[in-house]
């Protein structure tokens, strides 16, 4: 009943049924879940993708398999997934993939055990709210140690994830071949000292950030070996990719390395469930994206295409899509700073913007509640101010969409401008599915 109220009167609402039956059982989660496998997903980025392409896997394999859809990855958000789904009659059977908020890993393992916590990655993010990766690392680990039965399945390229002082078994998975030939981190880039000694990192080579075959050269520290593996890059375009993992090929749907890496985790806990490369590519081939991860949406004869940007890292990959167009396209970027997105924009300054200075972008739009902050950032990288369309309403923003010279839109946006954005077109009939 709660959670019908919540999805027709307050237009989503995923967190209120949680927040009612954590009021009246405090420990509720631990018996709404009590017959589930459980994966968690977690991480700074790809959270939700991951968990959609995981969850894809197990179900294309006849798992009975839930998931928290709707991207409420708090703990009341878990709980309201765990009841909706709740059967009286148990089936230990039952899967749930379930993504998670770094900071409330310590608050579902209170309650479960899951069978694997997988990490994607950890980047800055949110300044205000997590601080350095060290602190996100610290969060994380924190439900980490009440579970030391769970597997860990792990980005092997992040060098905060080697060597965690933890008894749980630990699978790894990375590239074994990068298309990226750079072996300099960044100026920028995070984590680029030594977890143990503090000496700077050396790279065999870089994916992207400080992601990658990296070593100390003062007290030795590398890359754990990898069980699971980029083992070829066959294509990289701005639609997608075809990988080879594990020696096996495989259609990617969503552009860009870290998509790879989203796919490359989702194969991984699928090989840990002995699931067929036959059944994953399916899964994979029929992957769409949604709910702002490179989510497509037609307005007439405009195609949009929203790609969620909450960081430098990721935006950096994101820009790094928009690169491997070699037509003319527009671009649209949405900056706010609400709480969910950091009240500090300063961030944006550490994005690669210059890379979209000779690229043939016909019009720059520009919106949110920051458009101002993020004007003076694209004039700065070197577009052109002539191309800037500057619209803070979105039905004018829409209007000036349709007038588009280009039939193709990237729109890059933070996450409440995108959750703010989907909500108002989807009041116009754009999006049939708010969540």
């Amino acid at each position: 009943m709660a959670q019908s109220l919540a999805k027709n009167l307050f237009k989503g609402g995923s967190n209120y049924p949680g927040k009612m039956a954590l009021k009246m059982d405090k420990d509720i989660l631990k018996k709404v879940a009590a017959n589930y496998n459980v994966i968690l997903v977690t991480g700074t980025n790809g959270k939700t993708t991951t968990t959609s392409m995981i969850y894809n896997v197990l179900k294309a394999n006849g798992f009975d398999v839930i998931t928290n859809s709707t991207g409420a990855n708090m703990y009341p958000g878990i709980v309201s997934s765990f009841v909706e789904h709740y059967k009286f009659s148990g089936n230990k059977n039952r899967y749930a993939v379930i993504e998670v908020d770094e900071a409330n890993v310590k608050f579902i393992t209170e309650h479960i055990t899951p069978q694997i916590i997988t990490i994607t990655n950890l980047f800055r993010d949110q300044l205000d709210r997590y601080g350095e990766v060290y602190t996100t690392l610290s969060k994380i680990m924190e439900g980490i140690v009440k579970v030391p039965e769970t597997t860990l399945l792990l980005n092997g390229d992040e060098s905060l994830l080697a060597k965690l002082d933890v008894p749980n078994k630990k699978v790894y998975y990375g590239f074994e071949k990068s298309p990226m030939t750079d072996t300099k981190i960044d100026i920028n880039a995070d984590a680029k000292f030594c977890k143990f000694c503090k000496s700077p990192y050396e790279y065999n080579f870089i994916t992207y950030n400080h992601l990658g075959d990296f070593y100390c050269p003062n007290c030795g520290f590398k890359r754990e070996n990898l069980t699971y593996k980029v083992t070829d890059i066959v294509d990289l375009n701005p639609d997608g990719s075809v990988v080879k993992l594990n020696g096996s090929q495989f259609t990617i749907t969503q552009s860009g390395l870290y998509n790879i890496y989203n796919a490359l985790c989702a194969y991984s806990i699928a090989k840990e469930f002995n699931i067929s490369d036959e059944v994953i590519e399916k899964s994979f081939t029929s992957q769409s994206s949604s709910f702002g991860r490179q989510e497509v949406i037609k307005i007439g004869n405009k195609e949009l295409k929203i790609i969620l940007v909450k960081n430098p890292a990721g935006y950096n990959q994101a820009l790094e899509t928009l690169c491997l167009n070699s037509n003319a396209f527009s671009a649209a970027f949405m900056l706010n700073d609400n709480y969910a997105d950091g009240r500090d924009v300063s961030w944006i300054w550490d994005v690669k913007f210059e890379k979209l200075a000779n690229m043939n972008i016909n019009e720059v739009f520009i919106s949110g509640m920051r458009l101002y902050d993020m004007a003076v950032r694209l004039k700065i990288a070197g577009l052109d101010p002539s191309k800037f369309i500057m619209e803070s309403e979105y039905e004018k923003l829409v209007e000036n969409f349709k007038k588009s010279s280009q039939d193709k839109i990237y729109v890059l946006a933070t996450y409440t401008a995108m959750i703010n954005f989907r909500k108002y077109l989807h009041s116009k009939g754009y999006i049939e599915k708010l969540w």
